[in-house]
């Protein structure tokens, strides 16, 4: 089990922190929250990474605030909002760089609006060298056309059948702007699948199969990226 960390943001930064127990300084990843906050999947998925061998941290980029369901996914989070989440990310991946036991790089993993801010999260931290996102679903207009400092980065992408699988144009927008700074980008399709399939705690859209699937994939890109 974790605990609760505060770290210097440009608000209060706290998140959600697990260590792997075998001693042994590892490399990091940050879990980036989809619209609920720090509700208890993420932080399963947290310990999940500890018990895999990585430092993992979720941050609370929602700041304590209650969530609420959007009625549009355009409502989920405007420019603004998503340059303070992005800043609060790489806040978080100095503050892993900072603690003793992590030794490597830093990953990014996140779901829905936070695998869209994941995808982005290597544009905006040079410490942030992989990342998975899980069917991403935001308006991509607030991240700009252009994704700088990808060079020598990866990221892979999770894709829901109803979420349009890979064919979606904000996947297939993020993916180019990866691929055009210099960056890999691969997609992954889950036939049949519904959005949020990773999540046992919605069982009318979790997966099992696809989501062990996903999770394998996962661990695969950041042990061989984050040394």
């Amino acid at each position: 089990m974790g605990e609760m960390v505060r770290y210097r943001s440009q608000a209060a930064g706290e998140g959600y922190l697990a260590i792997p127990s075998g001693g042994a300084a590892s490399p990091a990843v940050i879990v980036i929250q989809d619209w609920w906050g720090l509700v208890p999947h993420v932080r399963a998925v947290v310990d999940r990474f500890a018990e895999a061998g990585f430092v993992a941290l979720a941050p609370d980029i929602r700041h304590g605030e209650p969530a609420s369901k959007p009625s549009e996914p355009r409502q989920m989070l405007n420019s603004v909002q998503m340059d303070e989440a992005a800043a609060d990310i790489a806040a978080a991946a100095d503050y892993l760089a900072g603690r003793i036991e992590v030794a490597g790089k830093v990953g990014c993993a996140g779901f829905c609006a936070g695998a869209s801010l994941a995808l982005w999260a290597p544009t905006r931290s040079e410490r942030i060298v992989a990342t998975a996102a899980f069917y991403p679903r935001l308006p991509w207009e607030g991240m700009g056309t252009e994704w700088p400092d990808y060079a020598g980065k990866a990221a892979i992408i999770h894709c829901s059948e109803a979420d349009g699988t890979s064919a979606d144009e904000g996947v297939r927008t993020a993916r180019r702007a990866i691929e055009t700074s210099g960056g890999t980008c691969q997609t992954y399709d889950y036939p049949g699948t519904a959005h949020a399939f990773f999540n046992e705690d919605r069982p009318e859209n979790y997966d099992q199969r696809a989501a062990a699937t996903a999770w394998a994939r996962t661990l695969e890109l950041f042990r061989a990226k984050l040394g």
